[in-house]
Order: structure tokens, then C-alpha cells, then sequence
């Protein structure tokens, strides 16, 4: 079966760390680029992070520059998003999708519903 499937999400302090990891299943992350999303309680999706399928370049939101890192493990065909530094307002789901696209589309709104795949989500409670 193909798909992808994100884990690691759960409760942690603020401050604290965690992390994400999506799995590819059925076929291989190397073709694709790879977008991690956050929905906050009552809000939209908004892209967060995205890892480039060309070149490797990395994307990050405003939000999380500086305190997430997201990073290809080719061997395990996964994708990590290292979230250190966690706020309250990190709360929420997080869910990976694949594209072919540029992580520059994939990241927008518009384009959500159109990439090619997307995990279940996992879910991250940051409180104290």
C-alpha cells in the first residue's frame, strides 16, 4: 500500500523537543519533495518546512526559522522535522505531503489540496 505515515507527535513542555518523522511506504521519498504542515486549533493548514527533492534546499517558515530543522534519511526513506524550542503556539497537528513541485508551491495555501499525497497527521500538545 502506497503512503506515508507520520509519527513522533505527543505531549512536551513548552520549551522542550520533539521529533517528527514521515514515512514513505510502497515507494521512494528520492523523487519527491517533502512538506511538513501545522494546523493549529480552529486554524487553517499553513506549510511550515519543506525539503527540496533537487537540491536538497530547505524552506521554513517565519514562525520556525531557527527551531526546526528538516532533514532526508535516505536510508530509512523518512523525513525528519527536529522541532526544538517548542511554544504553546506550535500546538496542534502536523502532517507531511509529497509533491513533485517546488517546495515554493507546495508550501502555499492554494496548492494544498492538489499535492500528490498526504499522511494522516500526528499530534503535538505543547503545554505545561
Amino acid at each position: 500500500q502506497v503512503q506515508v505515515v507520520e509519527s513522533g507527535g505527543g505531549l512536551v513542555q513548552p520549551g522542550g523537543s520533539l521529533r517528527l518523522s514521515c514515512a514513505a511506504r510502497g515507494f521512494s521519498l528520492d523523487a519527491y519533495a517533502i512538506g511538513w504542515f501545522h494546523q493549529a486549533p480552529g486554524k487553517e493548514r499553513e506549510g511550515i518546512s519543506c525539503i527540496s527533492n533537487i537540491d536538497g534546499m530547505t524552506y521554513y517558515e517565519d514562525s520556525v526559522k531557527g527551531r526546526f530543522t528538516i532533514s532526508r534519511d535516505g536510508a530509512k526513506n523518512t523525513v525528519h522535522l527536529q522541532m526544538n524550542n517548542l511554544k504553546p503556539e506550535d500546538a496542534g497537528s502536523y502532517y507531511c505531503a509529497v509533491d513533485r513541485r517546488p517546495c515554493a508551491v507546495m508550501v502555499r495555501p492554494d496548492m494544498h489540496s492538489r499535492l500528490e499525497r498526504w499522511g494522516q497527521g500526528t499530534l503535538v500538545t505543547v503545554s505545561s
